[in-house]
């Protein structure tokens, strides 16, 4: 009878049983993620945190006592630097079981165990710089701030509002200047051309007023009378 001994033998001698916890955690160390049966994932749990935890003092005691272990260099070289980084303000609970289908050959319950750091579903993102949540202070009281304008908003509304040019002083003076001269031209010159034109005009009636008193006296009539019986 087990008598709340906490240690899962698995059914194996104790040197086959700490070879299968050392190959599990290396391959834990060096995927982030597993899938094996849930009574190996959960001693594998117990068999790993404290390793975990180790590599947070990277010290070369610490080292060798994980090496001691696992006996194998990549995943020592992994669990000191990019696990350790990852975990490094994690106070524990660095892994996360996760519960599948059975196995279809002999319906054994299967799990998943992984870092809970490394899960980008979760975090968002794969690294150890995973986002932080964003903390925010609210005010006691006072005005309300305007609503903020974003940057696509504020060129959207600057291009559908009128452009307004505003021009200097000095080029507005000029161009008034020399508007007025051009009006003044036209004008200049036709008061000067007036009084030709209308001597001209003159000169004309009085032709035609001649012309007309001829054509009505009675003598210029007498003499063509004449000269017509005469002829």
């Amino acid at each position: 009878m087990r008598h709340g001994v906490k240690l899962n033998r698995l059914g194996r001698k104790t040197p086959h049983r700490k070879a299968l916890m050392a190959n599990l955690a290396i391959a834990l160390i060096e995927h982030k993620r597993i899938i094996t049966t849930l009574a190996k994932a959960k001693a594998l749990r117990v068999y790993v945190e404290p390793m975990l935890t180790k590599s947070k003092s990277d010290t070369t005691h610490n080292r060798r006592l994980v090496f001691s272990d696992l006996q194998n260099k990549e995943a020592i070289k992994e669990l000191f630097g990019t696990v350790s980084s990852a975990i490094g303000t994690r106070p524990g609970g660095y892994t996360r079981i996760i519960k599948m289908a059975p196995r279809l050959g002999d319906a054994a319950e299967m799990a998943m165990i992984e870092l809970v750091d490394f899960n980008t579903i979760y975090t968002g993102s794969g690294t150890a710089d995973a986002d932080k949540k964003k903390t925010t202070r609210r005010s006691r009281g006072g005005k309300k701030a305007a609503p903020a304008v974003s940057a696509a908003s504020a060129t959207e509304a600057a291009a559908t509002e009128p452009t307004v040019e505003v021009e200097a002083p000095e080029l507005v003076a000029a161009e008034q200047a020399t508007t007025a001269q051009v009006e003044e031209t036209p004008v200049a010159e036709a008061a000067a051309e007036a009084p030709e034109a209308v001597a001209e005009v003159e000169e004309a009636v009085a032709e035609a007023t001649d012309i007309a008193a001829e054509d009505a006296s009675p003598e210029a009539s007498t003499d063509e009378a004449s000269t017509e019986e005469q002829a």
